[in-house]
């Protein structure tokens, strides 16, 4: 089985998400893609995160009606940071027939030379680099090069948490970029000051 794996904060999961989880399922002949939301993200120390509890409901929300795509707990029921190396180990552990493909935006291919242990990522997985064009990618190896696969077709979407969590703390409605069981859960939680 080949299986994208998509970690993210997801604070909140948003239609962005999905639309490139799917690119990437139908480009790459993806048979899932595993949502898998981080536990303590590393790159964000110091940052207020929504607590796991809700971020895993989210998405568990989002992908409800979506057969192919699945919701992955591993980076919550580990403690400490949540780092990829770990994560794809354990999968190829405990899921010794698959495949793993790593889902990433395309902006983020310049950073990896700073992720964790990426020599030994690499070894493991193929990354599949998810729109946004013309990114500057001088100066990368070609270790990281030719591991990375790049999906531009499809929709483009701008759309960030970040922005999300703005709208949502100014009172706007956000009905069309988070699916309808996020909103609908956002504002009975009170998340994000709603």
């Amino acid at each position: 089985m080949k299986v994208g794996i998509f970690g993210g904060t997801f604070d909140p999961i948003h239609l962005g998400h999905l639309i490139l989880a799917d690119q990437a399922r139908q480009s790459a002949s993806l048979d899932q893609v595993w949502f898998i939301p981080t536990g303590e993200p590393p790159h964000k120390k110091g940052k207020r995160v929504t607590s796991a509890h809700h971020r895993m409901k989210m998405v568990e929300l989002a992908i409800a009606n979506h057969t192919d795509f699945c919701l992955s707990q591993i980076e919550l029921e580990r403690s400490g940071p949540s780092y990829t190396i770990h994560t794809i180990q354990a999968l190829i552990e405990k899921y010794t027939n698959y495949q793993f493909f790593l889902l990433i935006g395309a902006d983020m291919v310049k950073d990896l030379p700073h992720w964790y242990k990426i020599k030994e990522i690499l070894q493991f997985v193929q990354v599949i680099a998810l729109g946004r064009p013309g990114i500057d990618l001088e100066g990368l190896s070609p270790m990281i090069l030719d591991r990375v696969t790049w999906i531009e077709e499809g929709i483009e979407t701008n759309i960030s948490s970040t922005y999300i969590r703005d709208q949502i703390k100014q009172g706007r409605s956000v009905k069309y970029i988070v699916p309808d069981a996020v909103g609908q859960y956002v504002k009975e939680q009170g998340l994000y000051g709603s």
